[in-house]
């Protein structure tokens, strides 16, 4: 009889946190809809635009992220864990579309990217976008994880992780052999999706950097900033040594610029996922 009842819990628990992302599913969607200058119905429907698609593919995943984190942690019952887990998943929902705004005016700041998406269908935008999307998610997902801080914790942290976004994008900017902007706006898919990847790369240290129980405020962003520091320097020359050794004899960067070519993107994306994962175990 111990044993039939706990399965019916853990049923009962199960139904009851599905219900509740689709729920929270069906809120994101809503709000995409809402704050969007575009309808999604209409874009992916009638004008079968597969830039689009791709963001808010990447919106999906990082509204997933974001509640699997706030799955973590110790229950407190199953009515209380529902109000928790909705509360903390609303609030990252929140700041994922609040990253849009930003990667607008600061991360693509040289063009609209929404006429690109919208008006000229570009592919490489889309990628852009579904790595920023799944790389906030990754970071409001270390944020709202753990115990201890509560939401004012949890925002600090995820605006430090917008904030290194936005820093890790003018350094890759700066060490790269081709003008970001510039090629993304000729339509190089494949730029899009090499800079996407190491957007996610280093969400994934940054996630890791934040995520936890917290403890102090000097402790944890000492931590913090280290993590940025070490990713700051170590993805960088991962990527400048990837450019070389993946293939001998051919240069990654060179290709992306100069062929658009979409699987050397997919290599350098691919790369630095890898290598910040192993960090992320690491640090």
């Amino acid at each position: 009889m111990m044993t039939a009842s706990f399965v019916l819990s853990d049923i009962i628990r199960a139904v009851s946190f599905v219900a509740l992302y689709i729920v929270l599913f069906l809120f994101s969607k809503w709000l995409k809809d809402t704050i969007s200058t575009y309808k999604l119905s209409i874009e992916l429907m009638e004008k079968n635009n597969q830039a689009v698609g791709l963001a808010i593919s990447g919106y999906y995943l990082g509204t997933a992220v974001i509640f699997a984190a706030s799955l973590l942690g110790p229950s407190r019952g199953l009515i209380q864990d529902l109000m928790t887990v909705g509360g903390y998943s609303i609030l990252g929902i929140v700041l994922l579309n609040v990253s849009a705004w930003l990667t607008d005016v600061a991360v693509l700041r040289r063009f609209s990217d929404t006429a690109q998406l919208v008006q000229e269908k570009n592919l490489g935008v889309g990628a852009v976008h579904f790595g920023i999307y799944l790389a906030t998610g990754l970071i409001a997902a270390g944020a709202v994880s753990g115990e201890g801080g509560g939401v004012f914790s949890a925002v600090a942290f995820f605006l430090l992780g917008q904030i290194s976004l936005l820093l890790f994008s003018l350094i890759y900017e700066r060490f790269s052999c081709y003008d970001i902007h510039g090629e993304l706006v000729k339509h190089n898919i494949a730029a899009g999706i090499a800079f996407g990847g190491n957007v996610i790369a280093l969400a994934i240290i940054v996630m890791n950097a934040s995520s936890g129980d917290f403890v102090d405020w000097r402790r944890d962003l000492i931590e913090f900033g280290w993590s940025n520091l070490i990713a700051f320097v170590m993805l960088p020359l991962v990527r400048l040594l990837m450019d070389r050794l993946v293939i001998p004899g051919h240069s990654l960067g060179r290709d992306i610029r100069d062929d658009g070519n979409v699987a050397a993107g997919l290599l350098e994306g691919t790369c630095s996922i890898t290598f910040a994962i192993v960090l992320a175990v690491l640090l």
